[in-house]
């Protein structure tokens, strides 16, 4: 029976609409376009508030950028949604070209990110999308965890110079933070302090790498909890301060192993504050057909595989 006092799971790709729908009201300067997704990348809320500010520019993904770019350059605030294998997948050439490298100000929103878009399978379930976006020059790349936190990144994004990649999620996920949220580019939130190993997660692993420090808190360790939702640029300040702390760390995310959050931290310690990193993500392999909390659990996106990341951790850290 679900609790009436908890707050009410939200979809990010959902918040994500309804901020645009915020935000448009206040900004003649926004325009959204899509790439005919927009019932389920929820920008037709804003189509249907703002028609005269809405493209639908139909399957023509690579079009899409490419016009988003010349609004870009015109003035406006574009905001350039599909699903994340195909934006950065399917146009990389033409965000590298005509966003990233002239630097403008497009905001990329992807939804339907990671495994758990489910049923659609692995040609549809992008685990590679952070380590596209997150490899050019000039942009900035965030990963919210929530529904609140989702509306004050788009928020962000608008005053935020130059393009911004936002990876969005299709089920709901459980809220974190209170509706009036704020979001800063490149800072983290401390979301619990603990002194003998970080988890450092975003997305939807940040309430999982909650539930996964309550099991070591019966263990006596005390693990701490990082949202890391904007893996470019890094808050380089914070992961210091806690792999300073703690000594080990375990990065966690629903995105392959190889070059996503898990991959960025990693290489900033190592050159900085080496210490132990555990990596809690998608091995390097595909996705596949199945529920969202089927493929989670059979990949290992879940508190307890976290929890034994974070023991791995500090195996290491006393082992050295």
């Amino acid at each position: 029976m679900t609790n009436p006092t908890e707050p009410k799971k939200v979809a990010t790709r959902e918040a994500y609409g309804e901020a645009l729908v915020e935000a448009g009201g206040a900004r003649p300067d926004i325009v959204v376009l899509d790439a005919d997704l927009s019932a389920s990348t929820r920008t037709q809320l804003f189509a249907e508030k703002y028609p005269d500010r809405f493209f639908n520019m139909g399957i023509a993904e690579a079009n899409m950028i490419g016009v988003a770019a010349g609004l870009a350059a015109a003035g406006k605030i574009p905001f350039a949604s599909t699903f994340a294998v195909f934006a950065p997948g399917r146009v990389y050439d033409q965000i590298r070209l005509s966003v990233a490298y002239p630097r403008l100000g497009v905001k990329i929103a992807s939804t339907h990110a990671g495994l758990t878009v489910g049923e659609d399978g692995a040609s549809h379930q992008s685990l590679e999308d952070l380590a596209l976006a997150r490899v050019l020059p000039n942009m900035t790349v965030i990963v919210p965890a929530d529904g609140a936190e989702t509306r004050a990144a788009v928020f962000a994004a608008i005053e935020h110079e130059g393009p911004v990649y936002l990876r969005l999620g299709r089920v709901p996920v459980p809220a974190i933070y209170p509706p009036d949220k704020r979001f800063t580019v490149g800072r983290y939130d401390m979301l619990k302090e603990g002194r003998d190993v970080a988890l450092v997660a975003c997305g939807l692993m940040v309430e999982v790498c909650l539930q996964a420090a309550v099991t070591l808190a019966a263990e006596d360790i005390l693990a701490g909890v990082v949202n890391a939702s904007t893996v470019k640029p890094l808050d380089e300040e914070t992961l210091t301060y806690v792999a300073s702390r703690a000594g080990a760390v375990v990065t966690a995310e629903e995105h392959s192993v190889l070059g996503g959050l898990g991959g960025a931290v990693t290489e900033f310690l190592s050159g900085i504050h080496p210490v132990p990193v555990v990596r809690v993500g998608v091995d390097d392999r595909f996705g596949q057909s199945g529920r969202p909390g089927e493929l989670l659990e059979a990949y290992g996106l879940t508190a307890s595989r976290v929890a034994d990341a974070a023991r791995k951790a500090v195996a290491l850290k006393k082992g050295r």
